[in-house]
């Protein structure tokens, strides 16, 4: 039966009285739960939403619910990825928020996903591949990057050398999060920036592990967090 808007409608009002509750593993829990296509369309919704603790908890189901769905039926996931790399597209006419953050998160929870899709990624912020030059999207692409470096490095290993042009970013937040990217994965380019980084002692606000934790740009270009 087709979705109607009023199923939609239902369905973002009970994920957001989920989120509101400010219990996340319990939400996720909740969340995969529920029928996993229905759920990704109220997702995307809350990729818009101002309240960060809300926008992260969206971003980590959708990971979820994604992964768990390309377990069930590939193509379905498959149809989400591309609808995530559209919505980045300039021709999409759209913005694309919270977009990369979700493909990182649903890459780091899912193989297949990365095997197939770690390479658009990476190509986000491969001048020569089809990089985003919108500053705040390439916030999104390096959080989604170091997700996804933090449980599959093996995927990143050609993304080292494109960090390189962030991790002297005069952006704080672009330095902090290609630090964060950078660190783990072995490369010369990236090394002698990482250890000048290692004594930048400005702060930066980073969803980890489930929350929203400050550190300095230095402990993210000396260890993965």
């Amino acid at each position: 039966m087709p979705e109607t808007t009023g199923s939609i409608r239902h369905l973002k009002e009970k994920l957001t009285v989920l989120f509101s509750k400010g219990e996340p593993e319990k939400t996720l829990t909740a969340i995969c739960r529920m029928p996993l296509r229905k759920v990704v369309n109220a997702l995307f919704s809350f990729f818009y939403c101002p309240e960060p603790l809300i926008f992260w908890q969206a971003v980590t189901a959708m990971g979820a619910v994604v992964s768990l769905l390309a377990d069930e039926n590939i193509e379905s996931a498959r149809i989400v990825m591309r609808r995530l790399m559209w919505s980045l597209n300039e021709e999409s006419g759209g913005i694309g928020w919270g977009s990369a953050e979700a493909m990182g998160e649903i890459m780091a929870r899912n193989d297949r996903m990365a095997e197939e899709y770690a390479c658009i990624l990476i190509s986000y912020i491969n001048p020569c591949g089809s990089f985003i030059d919108h500053p705040e999207l390439q916030k999104g692409i390096l959080w989604g990057l170091g997700r996804l470096v933090q449980d599959r490095p093996n995927r990143m290993a050609d993304a080292a050398e494109f960090l390189v042009p962030f991790l002297t970013s005069p952006d704080p937040v672009l330095r902090g999060l290609a630090a964060r990217a950078a660190s783990p994965l072995p490369c010369d380019l990236t090394k002698p920036l990482l250890i000048r980084l290692s004594s930048d002692n400005e702060m930066i606000s980073l969803f980890v592990n489930g929350r929203i934790c400050e550190m300095t740009i230095g402990s993210l270009a000396k260890s993965h967090p």
